[in-house]
């Protein structure tokens, strides 16, 4: 008896970018849908982008600034709180999306094939655009104060900023895809999300500099390796910050292990998930 066995040729830690590029326009569409479905059939529509960071933002000056007494290495409370929820939304967001993506697309993954990689990729670009538009409103605060003297941002390493956001998408994407990959048969896990991203921001110096923390605190405090990252965003955006070397570092290994590790357990679930979700 003759059977045909068909099966994927893809390598365990192929990206397929080339495949990906040829899908340039699919993931084009998808940012714009993952964009524009969290605004629709609202009244202020993309203003909620800057209305709720905003908010947030006065509420962290009233309740750490204010009565907390926690200090902001000398920058204006309001920037200091805006500025870091904006970095924090973007990598939380990066996170929490991606690590819906094989249960929240089932049913287009079971229908039609594109590279499942797809869908991870326009959550980061989509979650871009929205960190950009709070940006708009980040930067006026910051000329605002930099004029008046109570800013000093460090503007030769502005053109780090990318890096660190580049940075920040892939780690979010490597957590969250491997997140995604294991609540296939473990539900469980993403109820567990948005409690551990809470963990994780009072894990991080967001609302609070790392300057505030004693000696033994700091160092555990830079185990968590989007430490790193938040001081040197701040250091380029506001010109404070501390900067060590081996966070950095500890930082990248990190970033670059998820991504790995991401994309292994990604290709080996995307072939089977279909049957357990």
């Amino acid at each position: 008896m003759q059977h045909i066995h068909i099966s994927a040729k893809q390598r365990p830690f192929d990206l397929c970018l080339g495949e990906l590029w040829q899908y340039r326009s699919l993931v084009w569409l998808f940012t714009r849908r993952s964009f524009k479905v969290s605004y629709m059939q609202t009244i202020l529509g993309p203003l909620w982008l800057i209305i709720n960071p905003l908010l947030t933002s006065l509420a962290y000056v009233v309740l750490f600034g204010n009565i907390a007494k926690l200090g902001t290495d000398g920058v204006p409370q309001l920037l200091f709180y805006f500025s870091g929820h904006a970095i924090w939304s973007f990598f939380s967001s990066c996170v929490s999306k991606n690590a819906a993506t094989f249960t929240s697309n089932a049913y287009l993954f079971g229908r039609v094939y594109f590279p499942r990689l797809v869908m991870p990729v326009s959550y980061v670009l989509s979650d871009l655009i929205r960190y950009g538009i709070q940006m708009l409103l980040v930067l006026a605060l910051l000329f605002w104060y930099a004029l008046h003297g109570m800013v000093t941002p460090a503007w030769g390493a502005w053109p780090l900023l990318p890096l660190v956001l580049v940075q920040l998408g892939v780690m979010g994407m490597g957590v969250g895809v491997i997140v995604s990959s294991l609540t296939t048969k473990y539900r469980d896990l993403s109820i567990l999300v948005d409690f551990g991203m809470t963990l994780w921001l009072y894990a991080t110096p967001v609302v609070y500099p790392l300057s505030a923390a004693d000696v033994g605190l700091r160092r555990l405090l830079l185990i968590n390796p989007v430490t790193a990252l938040i001081e040197l965003y701040r250091h380029i955006l506001l010109g404070v910050g501390q900067l060590e070397p081996a966070p950095l570092i500890w930082s990248w290994v990190f970033t670059l292990a998820v991504a790995l590790a991401g994309i292994l357990i990604f290709n080996r679930i995307e072939r089977t998930f279909i049957d357990t979700v």
